[in-house]
């Protein structure tokens, strides 16, 4: 996988100082995508030694958040796991409609799903098609809600 760029946020996961991992090479191609740059493959390859140095600057995250990788979703899972390892919260955001029905959801605490479709729009939007979950074991809990205010 590649890595485009990377960001501090605040506000892709509710509650959560997140490292959000924008990945390269996306399939999906929406229209009216605000991140159109990522649809081609550059950056730089996530590696965990790459990820280690960002964990280290920034000692003070709690969550990581997978922007992408749809083209290797297991290889997302891997990448998730390696997270849970560094005892930090794992959220995967992809444009697939549904979840992968392989996916090891355990894995993860934080799965946001569905396309973006700009007249319905996205996870702020009360019409929004994207779901975002909680995921406690094998069973996810739908929390778009915490979005709209």
């Amino acid at each position: 996988m590649l890595v485009a760029d990377y960001d501090i946020v605040f506000q892709e996961v509710p509650d959560e100082t997140t490292l959000a991992l924008n990945i390269s090479d996306c399939p999906h191609h929406c229209p009216g995508c605000h991140s159109a740059y990522l649809w081609q493959p550059v950056g730089e390859v996530l590696t965990p030694e790459w990820l280690e140095g960002l964990l280290k600057r920034y000692p003070y995250l709690t969550c990581v958040s997978i922007q992408g990788g749809d083209r290797d979703y297991h290889e997302v899972e891997r990448l998730a796991q390696w997270i849970h390892d560094h005892h930090l919260k794992s959220c995967w955001y992809t444009g697939f409609k549904q979840i992968p029905s392989d996916l090891h959801l355990e894995h993860f605490d934080f799965i946001k799903v569905g396309p973006y479709i700009e007249s319905l729009g996205g996870l702020k939007s009360k019409t929004t098609n994207q779901r975002f979950y909680r995921v406690q074991g094998n069973t996810l809990h739908d929390i778009t809600s915490v979005f709209w205010k």
